[in-house]
Formats: C-alpha cells, sequence, structure tokens
C-alpha cells in the first residue's frame, strides 16, 4: 500500500506522523502534505515538508507549536474535464478525530453533483480496507454509443460505365451494348436498412451525451413499383428494365415507337424510350431514363436522365443537341451539341462541341475527332486528332466541363447582382440624407426605400455565396492529376490540347503519342 500521513493534535503543538509504503507502494508526497495542510488552515513551515522527502522509515514531524482541533477522515475529490470519471483519495483523521461512513461519503458525492456511474464496488474496497493517499475510481460515465447511417443495396446493376464492344472488324458494336438492367414482376430491387440512432451516454453529472447524428434514407421510386408491407423492400410491379436516376428507382416497360415525326410530336416520357427509326430535325425526346434510337437523330433535341444510344449516329445540322446524364453512345456525331455526365463513346466527331463528365472515346475504323471542341473530365481517347486541312480542332481534360459552365453562369450572376447594388445603393443613401435633414417623405416613399433596402441586402447576399461557390470551384479546376489525351495513331498541326489550367498548341504531325499535364505544362509522351 501507498505511503500516508496523518494529524497529531495536541497542546500547543501539531505533529504530522509519516507512514512509509508498503509491499511496493508509492511514498507520501510532500507536494500532498502541504496540500493537506493548506486546505485544512493549518499553518507550517515549507520548508520542513521539504526535509520529510529525505527521511526514510516511519516518522513524527513537528508542524507547528499551536494547538490545531481534531479533523476527520477526509477525502480529496478529482472529476476529469470531461466529467467522465471521479477519482477520490481519502485521508486519515487524527489521531481523536471521526471517521467517515459509506453513507456519508455516497450523500456528499450527490451533494457534489455526482448522481450517474456510482461505483459502489470500489467504494465498499476502501471502507472494507481503508488505504489512504491511494486513488479510487469511484463514478464513470457511460460513454454514448453511436448508431450507424441508414442504406439501401439495389438488386440490379446501378453502374454506368459499361462500355460498348468492339467487333472483330474494328466497328462499334451498338447494338449489344448491354446498358439496361431488365427486371420481372416481383423482383425485389431495392432493400432499405434503417439507421440504427445510436444510445444517449451520461456522465457523472447526469448529463446527456447524445450519439453522433446519424443520416436518414428512405426509397424513392416511380411507377410499377410497390414496396413491401414493412416499407423496407422494394419490389416491380411488371415486367420491363429498371434504372436508377439521382437515387430514385424507375421501372418502365418501355415507351416503343417507329419514328419520332409529325406522326408522334414531341416525346416526353417517365421511363425508357425505343425509338426503332429516326429521330427526324426539329423534333423532340425526353425521358427520364435510357433513350436508344435504331436509326439516325437529324437536327433534333434528345434529353435522358439515363443514357443516350443511336445506333446509326446523329447530323446536328447545327442545332442538334443530345443531353445525358448518363452516357451518350453513337455511330457518329457531326455538327451538334452533346452532353453527359457519363462518357462518350463514338466512331467519329466531327465539327461538334462535346462535353463529358468521365471521358470520350473515339474508336473503330475511322476514329478521328475533326473541328470543334471535346472536353471530357479524365480522358479523350482518340484514333486520329484533328485534320491535315487544318480545321480547328480543341480537346480539353482536367476539369469537369460542367464546372467552367458553372463558373461562367456564376460570373454573369454576380455581375447583374453587382449592378442592381450599384444602381439602388445611391437611392438608399440619398433617402437617409433627406431624413437626416429633416426632410419628409410619404409613406409610400419610405416603403419603397425599405424595399430597396431589401433588395440590397438580398443581392449582396446573393454576390458573397455565389463569389464563394466560384472560389470553391475555380480551386477544383486542375485537380484530375491523371487527366490525359491518348493518341493511338495521328495528331495534326493546329489542334489545340487544354489540360486543366494549362494548354498547348501542337505544330507537327505526331503519332502514337500521349499527352499529360507534367511541371505545369502539356508535355507529349509515348503510350
Amino acid at each position: 500500500m501507498n505511503g500516508y500521513f496523518q494529524l497529531v493534535c495536541s497542546t500547543n503543538q501539531t505533529y504530522l506522523h509519516v507512514f512509509p509504503p508498503t509491499d511496493g507502494g508509492m511514498t507520501a508526497a510532500t507536494s500532498e502534505m502541504a496540500e493537506y495542510l493548506g486546505n485544512k488552515g493549518i499553518a507550517y513551515d515549507s520548508s520542513v515538508i521539504s526535509e520529510i522527502a529525505g527521511l526514510g522509515g516511519k516518522h513524527e514531524i513537528l508542524i507547528n507549536h499551536m494547538t490545531c482541533d481534531e479533523v476527520r477522515e477526509d477525502y480529496k475529490l478529482i472529476i476529469s474535464p470531461d466529467k467522465m470519471n471521479a477519482i477520490v483519495r481519502f485521508y486519515p483523521p487524527s489521531l481523536k478525530g471521526g471517521t467517515l461512513s459509506k453513507q456519508e461519503f455516497i450523500a456528499d458525492l450527490s451533494f457534489k453533483g455526482i448522481e450517474f456511474g456510482i461505483q459502489e464496488e470500489e467504494i465498499d474496497r476502501f471502507f472494507n480496507n481503508k488505504r489512504y493517499c491511494e486513488d479510487y475510481i469511484v463514478a464513470v460515465g457511460q460513454q454514448p454509443r453511436h448508431g450507424t447511417d441508414a442504406y439501401i443495396e439495389y438488386y440490379f446493376n446501378t453502374d454506368l460505365s459499361a462500355r460498348p464492344t468492339l467487333k472483330e472488324d474494328g466497328s462499334v458494336d451498338f447494338f449489344h451494348l448491354n446498358t439496361i438492367s431488365h427486371c420481372h414482376e416481383g423482383d425485389v430491387l431495392a432493400k432499405l436498412f434503417p439507421e440504427d440512432p445510436g444510445d444517449v451516454g451520461y456522465n457523472i453529472m447526469g448529463e446527456k451525451i447524445k450519439p453522433r447524428e446519424v443520416k436518414k434514407k428512405k426509397l424513392k421510386f416511380g411507377r410499377n413499383i410497390s414496396v413491401s408491407e414493412d416499407k423496407l423492400s422494394m419490389i416491380s410491379d411488371v415486367d420491363g428494365h429498371v434504372t436508377l436516376v439521382d437515387d430514385k428507382v424507375f421501372v418502365s416497360d418501355i415507351l416503343t415507337v417507329e419514328n419520332v415525326d409529325s406522326s408522334t410530336g414531341n416525346i416526353e416520357y417517365d421511363g425508357n424510350v425505343q425509338v426503332n427509326g429516326n429521330v427526324c430535325a426539329n423534333f423532340s425526346v425526353k425521358a427520364k431514363g435510357n433513350i436508344e434510337v435504331s436509326g439516325v437523330v437529324e437536327g433534333a433535341q434528345v434529353e435522358a436522365g439515363g443514357d443516350i444510344i443511336i445506333a446509326k449516329g446523329m447530323n446536328g445540322m447545327g442545332k442538334g443537341v443530345l443531353n445525358a446524364k448518363g452516357n451518350v453512345v453513337a455511330k457518329f456525331l457531326e455538327n451538334a451539341t452533346v452532353t453527359a455526365l457519363g462518357y462518350v463513346s463514338s466512331e467519329t466527331i466531327l465539327h461538334s462541341t462535346v462535353y463529358a463528365g468521365d471521358e470520350v472515346t473515339v474508336s473503330g475504323k475511322r476514329g478521328f475527332i475533326t473541328g470543334g471542341r471535346v472536353c471530357a473530365t479524365n480522358c479523350v481517347t482518340v484514333k486520329t486528332l484533328g485534320s491535315s486541312m487544318g480545321a480547328d480542332t480543341i480537346v480539353e481534360v482536367g476539369a469537369d466541363p460542367t464546372i467552367k459552365v458553372r463558373i461562367q453562369n456564376l460570373q454573369w450572376d454576380i455581375a447583374n447582382a453587382t449592378r442592381v447594388v450599384k444602381s439602388v445603393v445611391p437611392l438608399i443613401e440619398a433617402s437617409k440624407q433627406k431624413r437626416a435633414k429633416g426632410i419628409k417623405v410619404t409613406p409610400e416613399q419610405l416603403q419603397y426605400v425599405k424595399s430597396l433596402e431589401v433588395l440590397n441586402k438580398v443581392k449582396e447576399k446573393e454576390i458573397e455565396d455565389k463569389a464563394l461557390e466560384m472560389e470553391r470551384l475555380q480551386e477544383s479546376i486542375g485537380v484530375y492529376s491523371n487527366a490525359k489525351v491518348i493518341v493511338t495513331d495521328t495528331v495534326f498541326p493546329g489542334t489545340k490540347i487544354s489540360i486543366g489550367d494549362v494548354s498547348m498548341v501542337v505544330h507537327s504531325e505526331m503519332k502514337y503519342c500521349k499527352f499529360i499535364k507534367l511541371d505545369g505544362d502539356v508535355k507529349m509522351t509515348a503510350i
């Protein structure tokens, strides 16, 4: 046991009995003795206390030449900063002092606010065999049990990165793409595993400690889908195709038309659309799922929440638009504007503007990009890039194209909001000056000025928020360190290649090369 000390009070003298440790215990610290005497209001000579450290064995030290009152058995309470445990060190009474009962001690803990996690076994350990100047953990809090977020398991292919395959002759197989997940009536499409909120913890003062907040989820779905009685399973009501768009599951039995023309008008559909023929100029097809066209698209607008697949390609005629939240696959793209959040795959891209959130692959027998602008976040892979005729061809990688568009829109919005602020601030200031001079204004004028003040605050907040967003987006440009342009055959002079925030113009014909960003510049390396 540890060494300890005990007061001895007599007439006109106060002593301190110091007991040595036994069985490898620790010697009583002189600093602890000094603290104890100070807390009891007993005068002492610090040099005398310091000398105790050099003494061995049991000894008695004269503290002062004064009479002190007998002291009861006492303790020192130490509460951890996080209030999760309380440690007590007990001190013996003076020779004629009273002792502390277990009931008194527990009541005193309660009086000091300690109400939770009382360790009675530890307390009994002391009162059954009193050992002084030792640590007893008399209260322990309960940490909260942190829960888990809800999650959903989908039992169909949600991966939008499936790629078309090449035939033996080198052409792309646009007829067997396997990009649609089939489902049947009664199929379980998804299961929701609810969140576990966890359990509240308590510190020793009885204060609640909340577990970390968990994320909840719910099954989101369109028509042709039912949920189980417990609301945890999603079941298909029909045979068809299943897609996941923005965390919402759609099952459709496919809208099939021969052609999109004057006989059908524009098409807007919640599921997938299959066009067996062509989409004629000036018409539009919009679907929340995938759109497949077996023929060609001519100067039309096609918008899909999933993939767009055009077996025989697109001649945009300078006005055709493809917009997909998934991927775009077309035999050729000519004079068109194409945007895909996933990848774009084609055998030929001619005088078109193409944006891909992932990559652009131009392969097959011809495999060329000539004219226009092709942008991808990660990679552009092409057989032939540019033209011997010098057609202006721009390829950009290393920045999400949608971010660049968003930055342009933010710049426009900030400029407009700034113009509004510059126009209303002088009016507000003029009104303030009038009122400061005691010039009366009508209620209508006052109301008008108040509306201008509200408008000014709204626009200033808009400028601040959009400037912060623009700064964040600008910092993100160029973070795609592995972005590259791969040319599997020839790149012609005059082609401009940009990677992130740097660019170069090709000045001579090159073959079988790769362009990457290295040391702050665009560099050409061998494949």
